[in-house]
């Protein structure tokens, strides 16, 4: 018995010590209180989205007291009295919320309306909104709410003298959506806002409870559990899509182009020796990593920091998608590249660092206005997405590989996710549906596909200006597994996914009885991350110099089986541009060889270049068949030169 009861007891001592660090780092953070800090005076900025204002009447008359300040996200500056204050709440380093206060400007605006009337914003006040204290109110002086911020992205800085917003999206509230006789407008994204202003009281302890040794980045040993490493895993919690322009937009038939960005909310994976889920009722919502690494999020030209040695940081695109009433996917449009710079750390489990390491559990928002900001905006071409890598020598912001940011020549429009106007049309109950989806890419992350989520959207247009209307149906994963379900694809559909070092793809296919022994074959394939990436020097100072994925798809044909209405659509790549398709060696090819002529499709010429299917893009291609589908393999073939020079997939072909 008392050789038992010692076993038992080794045993009981053996995993308290095994897992001694990780019920050390839960336990602290939840011992670190937070504490009432206040700031006044200092500036706050504005930069405007001018293409929405016009789109609903507003303009901008006056900017009485405006500050020669400047920064590269081009807000427009104004003074904070030194008076009143904003009472905020700090733990860990990180702040929290706002508790209490107010702030008010020196100068500001005076915006004039369609309709003749104007709104004076001069010596307006910023309060800290009653029901939401992560939330401020612009208030004018006759007390009328007008604007209010939202998805604040805030920091301590200068030793934590500053409180830094820097960035935030400012909304339209629902007066001023009233009084625009635009109630649709009510919420959506008018502007970015940021302001530095100045801590006056300081709480005590205002630094982390724990430090955290070894430091849990990706891939360090745990202390204390043998064998065991800390992974990244990122989740998309939510999002929301505002319009943020509209060019010579006129509705369902018109020829404008009309822009979309998300607010977009992550979270940490919330394990710790334990498997939950972070994503409570989603399949994908729990994450396969026991022990939740801390994520880099380091502002671009930062300096070199651990663990990578540069400015790592995550990235953010989106996509919109249309489903066809014959049951045709195409991508209508795509986003650029949005650079993150750092992260609040929201309802965190805990926490190691300050704002630029996002912690265990740690939520962050990057709203509407700075995921449309041209300064964080780059393109897709400068990044390796399956590593995460950023090719900062040579971007557009930093030509000369100096090191130092310069101007990335953007405009508002040059990023934005450009969808032409007559793919957004459609009637009620045609058929037709859309899909919205937003990521985030970051570098080390052991899933990527929790990392993505779609909804279900439907476009609405509106005085000169389309949105995005209904949002439902949340879902982790990529918009493609909601057009073939991989879990339950039903009849005559199939998904395949290729999964490599160099990225991932999945290949979608849906078959479709027609009648009179004829059958539509729709295929989609979505390049999740791959890309041959051809590089020069390395990080800090590394340079992409191409990152290309797929040039060619081919499909095996019998010869028995007779063709008619082929067809690919690039998504967003413009008017006419398709790959080529032909026949030879019993497979019906489709490539980016421009020359190549179009087999049983439009008759087109000859363009100087199409594009390759690379990274966050979706191609989509179909053709009529006389014969039923049978399983077989389809081919990708990769545009870099390389091994393995193709890549076979398992899916649905015309049969003999």
């Amino acid at each position: 018995m008392k050789r038992l009861l010692l076993s038992v007891c080794i045993t009981m001592a053996c995993v308290a010590a095994a897992h001694a660090g990780i019920a050390d780092r839960t336990a602290r953070a939840g011992a670190s209180a937070e504490q009432a800090w206040s700031a006044w005076g200092g500036s706050m900025g504005v930069r405007w989205n001018y293409d929405l204002m016009a789109n609903l009447g507003i303009r901008v008359e006056t900017r009485a007291g405006q500050l020669r300040q400047t920064d590269d996200r081009g807000h427009e500056w104004f003074s904070l009295r030194q008076a009143g204050g904003l009472e905020f709440l700090v733990r860990n380093d990180s702040l929290q919320r706002f508790r209490d206060g107010s702030l008010r400007m020196s100068g500001g605006y005076v915006l004039a309306l369609a309709d003749g009337t104007r709104i004076d914003l001069r010596d307006a006040t910023l309060r800290v909104n009653p029901k939401n204290p992560n939330v401020l109110d612009l208030v004018s002086s006759d007390g009328k709410v007008w604007f209010f911020t939202d998805r604040i992205m805030f920091e301590l800085a200068d030793g934590n003298r500053t409180l830094a917003v820097r960035a935030a999206d400012l909304r339209i509230s629902s007066e001023l959506a009233q009084r625009l006789h635009a109630p649709e407008s009510d919420g959506w994204e008018l502007g970015d806002f940021a302001m530095n202003t100045e801590v006056n009281i300081v709480g005590s302890n205002p630094a982390p409870e724990r430090s955290c040794s070894a430091y849990p980045w990706p891939n360090v040993d745990v202390p204390g559990v043998a064998g065991a490493k800390y992974q990244a895993d990122l989740f998309m919690q939510n999002f929301s899509i505002s319009p943020v322009g509209c060019q010579t937009c006129t509705g369902a038939t018109g020829t404008g182009i009309a822009a979309f960005a998300p607010s977009s909310t992550l979270r940490n994976n919330v394990n710790d020796g334990t498997a939950q889920a972070t994503v409570p009722g989603d399949p994908l919502g729990t994450s396969s990593a026991l022990y939740t690494a801390d994520v880099a999020w380091y502002t671009k030209f930062s300096g070199n920091n651990a663990p990578y040695n540069n400015d790592q940081h995550p990235y953010l695109i989106w996509n919109l998608y249309r489903v066809d009433a014959n049951g045709g996917i195409s991508q209508i449009g795509r986003s650029g590249v949005k650079h993150a710079f750092l992260t609040i750390n929201s309802g965190c489990i805990s926490q190691c660092g300050g704002s630029h390491q996002l912690g265990l559990g740690c939520g962050d928002t990057y709203g509407t206005g700075n995921n449309d900001s041209p300064g964080d905006m780059g393109p897709r071409s400068e990044i390796i997405p399956a590593t995460g890598q950023w090719g900062r020598c040579g971007s557009i912001f930093d030509t000369n590989c100096d090191g130092t940011s310069n101007s990335s020549g953007n405009t508002s429009w040059t990023q934005r996710m450009k969808v032409p106007e007559k793919k957004l049309a459609h009637v009620a109950n045609d058929g037709v549906t859309f899909l919205f989806e937003s990521w985030y890419v970051a570098r080390d992350d052991i899933n990527i596909y929790n990392s993505m989520a779609s909804m279900s959207v439907n476009p609405q247009f509106s005085g000169s200006q389309w949105s995005l209307t209904g949002a439902s149906n949340y879902r982790l994963g990529g918009a493609i597994d909601r057009w073939v379900d991989p879990s339950n694809p039903g009849a005559n559909a199939r998904t395949s996914e290729l999964k490599t070092a160099e990225g991932h793809a999945k290949l979608a296919a849906k078959v479709t009885d027609l009648g009179g022994g004829r059958w539509r074959y729709d295929y989609a394939i979505m390049n999740f991350d791959f890309a041959r990436a051809e590089t020069q020097g390395a990080e800090p100072n590394l340079r992409v110099v191409s990152n290309k994925g797929f040039d060619a798809f081919s499909v095996p044909i019998q010869a028995s089986a007779r063709l008619q209405g082929t067809s690919s659509n690039l998504g967003d790549a413009g008017a006419g541009a398709q790959w080529r398709a032909s026949i030879a060696n019993g497979r019906i090819t489709w490539s980016n060889d421009p020359n190549q002529p179009v087999f049983g499709g439009p008759s087109t010429p000859p363009v100087p270049s199409l594009p390759t299917l690379d990274w966050g893009t979706l191609f989509s291609f179909s053709f009529i068949a006389t014969t039923a589908p049978v399983e077989g393999s389809a081919t990708l073939h990769v545009a870099q030169a390389g091994s393995p020079a193709s890549i076979d997939l398992v899916t649905l072909v015309p049969g003999s």
